[in-house]
């Protein structure tokens, strides 16, 4: 060990107050909501859901991706659900899905009555990819979920060839990936549906809570607006009644309004973090204990965090405390990110629906009973993977501080 003293042992630290907020909600949204207040004292009218400025908003994000279709919904976990919902999976069959990613993004296939698979990610890796899913298809299997992690794409060229070659649709999980690219194609555009979330920790929110609910299908977006709101017969002829049982997922007018002026930010917050990331790269790359590993070639990530790598091979320390001696430099890190929500309670004890262990022991579902899930790829990940905030407000002092924290650390914990 060497170097300047660390302020987990002492010394002083080299940012003594928090990173800035993002400041992710101005006076535009402001008025945009106030907008609503004003004009429903005028009219007497109560604000809903389902008016003009969800089609506003949900017009302008198909926009952003290019085309097709979008559905406002009150959640990201919603959205998924809504999703598998759309492609009419029948129950008690298998829908493979991403290891590590948020229990709303495995929950909903068990709330579907199905049997989530779960795919190891790569080596070193948050996502995915095309060998950890194809090894996992069987007769069964109805449907691939792939999550986007940390903003970065998976590989869904190989995904989709192999989704192809079997006739299985595919959702991408586009939750931390809004504006991602892979060969200059938006993430969300390479499967059958698409689901955001628009929470307020996203990359633009809806207020506290939201999701939207993308595919380019026409056929599918009308099935999934039936599917967010009670099986209400959108498009079909007068006099229809409800086409098929669903709960009440809808977006409201006040959310929307919100996510109608986030949209039009959403570039600029994309670029202005890319471009930090960018500036760390350069700075980080005389670095030896720890790294910014590449991203997929062709792809431009999103950045919901950025994914680090400890190499322990150059350090005198592990992981744990290297990262616990950047938290205490002021730096915004976090040591681990292990949502594998297969290891869970809720997973591992099956308690879905009461008691009854269902979907796993219907007689109906035909598939492996016992079939175990090592993901020995994202346990590996976990032992030198860690994660540094990354926000659009952020600028050269910012940036500054990172790498002063960073130097610091590697100078005191380098062999």
């Amino acid at each position: 060990m060497r170097g300047e003293r660390l302020a987990l042992y002492g010394g002083k630290s080299v940012r003594s107050v928090p990173f800035p907020e993002r400041f992710l909600i101005g006076k535009e949204e402001k008025e945009a909501v106030n907008r609503l207040f004003d004009q429903a004292m005028a009219t007497g009218a109560a604000i809903g859901y389902g008016g003009p400025e969800e089609e506003a908003f949900c017009q302008a994000f198909a926009r952003f991706m290019g085309g097709g279709y979008a559905d406002g919904v009150n959640s990201g976990t919603t959205a998924l659900f809504v999703a598998l919902r759309a492609l009419d999976i029948e129950p008690f069959t298998e829908v493979i899905v991403t290891c590590l990613t948020d229990p709303g993004g495995m929950m909903p296939i068990v709330m579907n009555n199905c049997i989530p698979v779960i795919a190891d990610t790569e080596p070193f890796s948050y996502n995915t990819g095309p060998a950890q899913i194809e090894k996992l298809i069987t007769r069964y299997t109805r449907a691939i979920v792939v999550a986007h992690i940390a903003g970065e794409p998976c590989d869904m060229t190989g995904i989709m060839r192999i989704a192809n070659q079997h006739k299985i649709p595919v959702i991408e999980d586009c939750a931390q990936a809004h504006g991602a690219k892979l060969r200059g194609r938006l993430v969300g555009t390479f499967g059958s549906l698409a689901a955001f979330s628009t929470m307020f920790g996203k990359h633009i929110c809806t207020g506290g809570q939201g999701g939207i609910v993308y595919t380019r299908s026409q056929k599918l977006a009308v099935k999934a607006r039936q599917m967010a709101d009670r099986g209400k017969p959108f498009t079909l002829p007068p006099g229809t009644s409800n086409c098929v049982a669903s709960l009440n997922f809808n977006l409201t007018e006040f959310q929307a309004a919100i996510g109608r002026v986030q949209v039009k930010k959403l570039p600029w917050i994309i670029r202005r973090r890319r471009s930090f990331v960018r500036k760390l790269r350069r700075a980080f790359q005389n670095f030896k204990t720890v790294s910014i590993p590449e991203p997929l070639p062709k792809s431009e990530p999103s950045y919901w965090f950025l994914r680090l790598r400890f190499h322990p091979e150059f350090a005198t320390c592990d992981k744990t405390t290297f990262c616990q001696a950047l938290v205490a430099e002021g730096m915004p890190v976090t040591a681990s990110y292990f949502p594998m929500p297969h290891l869970s309670e809720w997973y591992r004890a099956r308690r879905v629906f009461g008691t009854s262990g269902y979907p796993w022991s219907c007689p109906d579902y035909k598939g492996k009973k016992d079939w175990s899930f090592p993901c020995p790829n994202a346990i590996a990940g976990e032992k030198v993977l860690f994660r540094l905030s990354v926000f659009e407000s952020w600028g050269e002092s910012e940036l500054r501080d990172i790498v002063k924290g960073f130097k610091k650390v590697e100078g005191f914990f380098r062999k």
